[in-house]
């Protein structure tokens, strides 16, 4: 298949990529500096030459969007916004232009769409969605924001001999430098890796061979459509979470964070702390309706796995 990816640079690209082309896919990736083969350049903002690309593809993944590993000052929180929902518009253009349009188009979402909370799971039918939570930041809003307008860019898109779905993605799990599993394992081995806050916000993961067998699903599958939750079945408290994390790489220690060194470490680090204190407890409910098998449903094994490629063992590749 020829598979084109708006965006394809960052981490979640980048494994993508590397296991669709291993797979014997034609991988293009879109993206602003083209340095390699079958990179294509494009602005993520208007129609050009790029659009050409996806006349007569089999799939777009549309994973273009400014990193949220950043400080969420306004301006940042507006660039999130634009980039997101000018990249979906802009691709929603070329696939409407097309003369042999892919049959799907799968759009990069998140899930921090959902609100932050311990009651219950957030599955795609009885998920609550955030933007309305007592006691949390008022700027956590506005990425709830963010991530609804993303959403709204593709369902508006005019597309209809082309399949739409939103993967609302929990944090994928790889050892590739530079990801979320790389900062998170730098921490335990600092001592760092305890509770954060007291540590009973959710985290939701999935790893990132299931996050690719995942999207070959969605792919494949021509009775889904919409909103898909790309998470594990079982998230787990932050403190748990990275208890485990310490097991897998042998540390027996990790320091707790209150709130407020939490924001610091996040200052220092220029990030923010949504990423550590958002309760994100979202569960794959059509995924798994649909017949999906999680290779990693548990976090335990996850980590194991994790842990054995990032230091070189059997199998470490994709």
């Amino acid at each position: 298949m020829k598979i084109v990816i708006p965006g394809g640079t960052g981490q979640v690209g980048t494994i993508l990529s590397r296991a669709l082309t291993a797979a014997g896919h034609d991988v293009v990736i879109l993206t602003r500096r083209p340095v390699r083969d079958r990179d294509v350049g494009w602005n993520a903002k208007a129609l050009g030459p790029w659009a050409k690309e996806l006349d007569g593809s089999d799939v777009v993944i549309n994973l273009a969007g400014r990193s949220v590993n950043c400080r969420y000052t306004p301006d940042n929180l507006q660039a999130m916004m634009d980039s997101r929902v000018d990249s979906a518009r802009v691709v929603g253009e070329a696939v409407a232009a097309a003369v042999r349009p892919p049959r799907v188009w799968l759009q990069m979402s998140t899930a921090t769409l959902y609100s932050h909370r311990f009651d219950a799971p957030n599955d795609e039918v009885t998920g609550v969605l955030g933007g309305n939570e007592p006691g949390v930041p008022d700027y956590w809003a506005y990425s709830v924001e963010i991530a609804k307008a993303w959403e709204r860019a593709q369902e508006q898109a005019e597309t209809p001999q082309t399949r739409k779905v939103s993967m609302r993605a929990a944090m994928v799990m790889s050892p590739d430098r530079g990801g979320v599993f790389d900062a998170l394992l730098r921490l335990a081995r600092l001592g760092l890796g305890g509770p954060v806050a007291g540590g009973a916000q959710y985290v939701s993961w999935i790893h990132d061979r299931d996050f690719v067998r995942a999207v070959e699903f969605l792919a494949d599958r021509d009775d889904l459509a919409g909103p898909v939750n790309l998470a594990a079945p079982v998230p787990l408290p932050q403190r748990t979470f990275m208890r485990v994390l310490r097991a897998a790489w042998g540390v027996p220690v990790g320091l707790p964070a209150t709130r407020w060194m939490a924001e610091l470490g996040a200052f220092v680090l220029r990030s923010d702390t949504e990423l550590l204190l958002k309760s994100r407890r979202v569960v794959p409910g059509r995924l798994l309706e649909a017949g999906f098998a999680f290779d990693y449903p548990r976090w335990p094994e996850a980590a194991d796995d994790l842990v054995r490629r990032l230091r070189g063992g059997p199998g470490s590749t994709m």
